[in-house]
């Protein structure tokens, strides 16, 4: 087997389950490769390897050096950056949380040992998520990689007014939101911007997008459901020349002439889950579901 090590900080609170991680890996036989940014950083600290490890550099070494599985340590928003990496190579993820809530990263530090084993004696299964593609009249915004597991959004910048944000469903007028933005989420990412913005919680593989918007000034508004066979567009006003367009943690300044729309990605990610974690036991726990506070 052969997996990448995926990463973007190393908290010195860290440096003990990432040796653990290595340490686990090579003691099972795996063959390792770390992002090479990432190795670096490992280089500057007292993390050790038994036998030495490649290097990836990126998407391509994905199928050149035929990769198995990506580890990412972090938090959910280190999964975000790495999709980047993984693109359309359908290498299954599995998320290891350095970071605080994790619903992506659902595992925990302390479990590391565990988890590999479980990995590599195939026990889990694994997931597609959706993923949201940008479509625009801009070649330049978001490079060539206009994709996002968690959500789109439009917002406004560098002002207090709000904006205008004339939405389309398929062509269709769906309505005019005058807010601080809008949110284009998929179910993966029902449990971050959009829930904290009223939206709901979303089962993955349930088959929609939601529609939330940001601080709407017409208070009847409310975050609507819809198919992900649908593509959304958008027509953008505002007191301001420009506004912030987001795909996940990525962000680009758009304006008026700018058209945005929204739609269902070709391919998905797959994502790694094991076969003592699902989405159910994720959010029991995260959120802490069923637990009486008092007791």
């Amino acid at each position: 087997m052969q997996v990448v090590i995926y990463g973007k900080v190393i908290k010195e609170s860290n440096v003990k389950f990432i040796q653990m991680l290595f340490d686990t890996l090579h003691e099972q036989g795996v063959n390792v490769f770390v992002f090479a940014p990432y190795l670096k950083l490992i280089e500057q600290t007292t993390i050790t390897q038994k036998k030495d490890v490649g290097v990836f550099e990126g998407y391509l070494d994905l199928k050149i050096k035929n990769i198995d599985f990506v580890i990412t340590l972090g938090g959910d928003g280190t999964i975000l950056n790495a999709i980047s990496e993984i693109r359309d190579s359908q290498v299954p993820v599995m998320g290891i949380n350095l970071g605080r809530l994790g619903f992506l990263a659902s595992i925990e530090k302390s479990n590391i040992e565990s988890a590999i084993k479980l990995l590599l004696h195939d026990r889990f299964t694994t997931e597609s998520r959706t993923l949201l593609y940008l479509e625009t009249n801009d070649g330049k915004l978001f490079g060539d990689f206009k994709v996002a597991l968690n959500d789109f959004t439009i917002l406004k910048r560098d002002t207090s007014s709000m904006i205008t944000v004339n939405t389309f469903i398929n062509g269709a007028y769906l309505a005019t939101y005058w807010a601080d933005g809008i949110i284009v989420s998929t179910p993966t990412g029902s449990t971050g911007y959009s829930l904290s913005c009223g939206g709901p919680i979303i089962f993955p593989g349930s088959g929609n997008f939601v529609i939330t918007p940001v601080a709407p000034h017409n208070l009847n508004v409310r975050p609507i459901v819809i198919s992900h066979d649908s593509v959304v567009s958008f027509e953008v006003d505002g007191r301001a020349d420009s506004f912030l367009c987001t795909l996940d943690s990525r962000f680009e300044t758009v304006h008026h002439s700018h058209q945005l729309a929204i739609r269902k990605n070709d391919y998905p990610l797959k994502l790694v889950q094991l076969e003592d974690k699902s989405f159910l036991s994720t959010i029991r726990e995260k959120l802490a579901w069923g637990v009486d506070t008092r007791n």
